[in-house]
């Protein structure tokens, strides 16, 4: 037998195959020995035996080897994903292009096809990753509203179209949706929580917990203390604390950013891909992103939330007859001067005439 000089790709099997047929074919070995050895019949191995004479190696490899699959994405609709992942959709991942590539654009293609497409024309990933390391993570509380973790999250939201802003909001513990009342700021301030803490009483409720860092607006840093503060053994809260404090509502403190590991994962989905939406809404400023926010979150709750394990909230109701809009106010001490008049954050404020 004429060795076959055609380079075919084989597997180890087929090789396995032609090697042992080759020792047949040189007399070195029977059919009998081959068969066994293959774990094929005699009559199999001599129908292999005719068809390696006639095709050469290539009789041993299946006929579709090397041909394109049936089922292969057009290279018109290849090209298409790939003009798109570097234009109007760059910075995109891939889940996230997937979907746009579904609901803009029409194209019934995978995440996978997607991915490999992308790879396969060299466009990288928009974000590096670094390896998954062993955490033991804290299990999801059981009902929604049994704890709230709440931050703001200073970023180049608008890009280079808008200005520098952040964004302050909300994440329920038990289903991972955000929570009514997320707003761009220009910086995190005491007011924008006092807001959000409002928005979210009287929309959802009044949470157990709320979760948060040690920020100055949330928790007192400093060694400071009044001679009133010592002989009560606490300091005075901060406004934050003390609207806490009024509804009866836990504020527990994170003592490092990795503890807040739930709400800065969300973030870092939002940072990718509630910027890459307003780039494409076309969005220049915050109210408009404010406006925004709203419609993304309905979208970004039904993507990413999940049914809390106890199906009954522990959201408390709002006692009959509570203040909100006075209890989530800036708390001011100042002296009344002699003409009625209050002077605090470079106002004057006189006081009618009345009882007390």
């Amino acid at each position: 037998m004429t060795p076959c000089t055609e380079w075919i790709p084989m597997r180890q099997r087929e090789l396995h195959r032609y090697h042992t047929l080759r020792l047949v074919a040189d007399r070195r070995i029977t059919g009998a020995e081959a068969a066994q050895s293959l774990d094929l019949s005699l009559r199999h191995v001599r129908r292999l035996l005719a068809r390696l004479r006639a095709d050469g190696r290539r009789a041993l490899v299946h006929g579709n080897r090397g041909r394109p699959s049936g089922q292969r994405v057009a290279a018109a609709t290849r090209q298409q994903i790939v003009a798109l992942a570097r234009g109007k959709y760059a910075g995109l991942n891939t889940t996230h292009l997937t979907e746009q590539l579904q609901a803009q654009e029409g194209l019934a293609v995978s995440r996978v096809t997607v991915y490999r497409v992308l790879r396969a024309a060299g466009v990288a990933r928009p974000r590096c990753r670094r390896p998954p390391r062993h955490r033991s993570r804290r299990p999801r509380k059981a009902q929604a509203g049994l704890l709230v973790l709440w931050d703001g999250s200073p970023h180049a939201w608008l890009g280079d179209r808008g200005p520098a802003c952040c964004l302050v909001g909300a994440l329920d513990d038990a289903t991972g949706s955000l929570l009514p009342g997320a707003t761009f700021v220009p910086a995190e301030a005491t007011v924008p929580y006092l807001q959000l803490l409002r928005t979210l009483v009287e929309t959802c409720g009044i949470p157990v917990a709320l979760y948060m860092d040690r920020h100055s607006i949330f928790h007192r840093n400093d060694a400071t203390w009044t001679v009133a503060e010592e002989l009560q053994g606490a300091q005075e809260p901060t406004q934050v604390g003390r609207a806490l404090a009024a509804l009866g509502i836990e504020a527990i403190f994170a003592l490092s950013p990795q503890a807040k590991g739930r709400i800065e994962r969300c973030w870092g989905t939002l940072q990718d891909r509630l910027v890459a939406e307003l780039r494409l809404a076309g969005i220049t400023t915050v109210a408009a992103a404010n406006a925004f926010l709203p419609g993304f979150t309905a979208r970004f709750n039904a993507r990413f939330g999940r049914p809390a394990a106890d199906s009954v909230p522990a959201w408390r109701p709002v006692p009959r007859g509570l203040d909100l809009d006075r209890l989530c106010s800036l708390y001011t001490e100042a002296t009344v001067l002699n003409d009625n008049t209050v002077r605090t954050q470079g106002r004057l404020l006189q006081i009618p005439p009345g009882p007390g």
